[in-house]
């Protein structure tokens, strides 16, 4: 017979370790990639040629490096460097 305290136990862990992993991807969800806002060597990725990725932008706002900001809030964010002077979902020229 299975002992009901061990059985208890048993449950609030896969519970616990199924509500943690449903949370995970909610929270990537909410950001999105926002091109021409970071600062110079302060991206989290894709800086463009001869750039390996994060830390790796040369210039402020450059076009073609991105930080990963609350989704909603790419296109209020300034950019010196955007046609729009706003940050862009997608990788500009600068």
């Amino acid at each position: 017979m299975i002992d009901r305290r061990n059985l208890s136990l048993a449950l609030a862990a896969s519970l616990t370790t199924a509500l943690t992993l449903a949370a995970a991807p909610a929270t990537a969800q909410e950001k999105e990639k926002c091109y021409g806002i970071a600062l110079k060597g302060q991206n989290d990725c894709a800086a463009g040629a001869g750039t390996t990725c994060a830390g790796t932008s040369k210039v402020d706002h450059q076009g073609n490096a991105w930080k990963s900001v609350p989704k909603g809030t790419c296109e209020k964010t300034a950019s010196k460097t955007s046609s729009t002077k706003f940050g862009q979902l997608k990788e500009f020229k600068s």
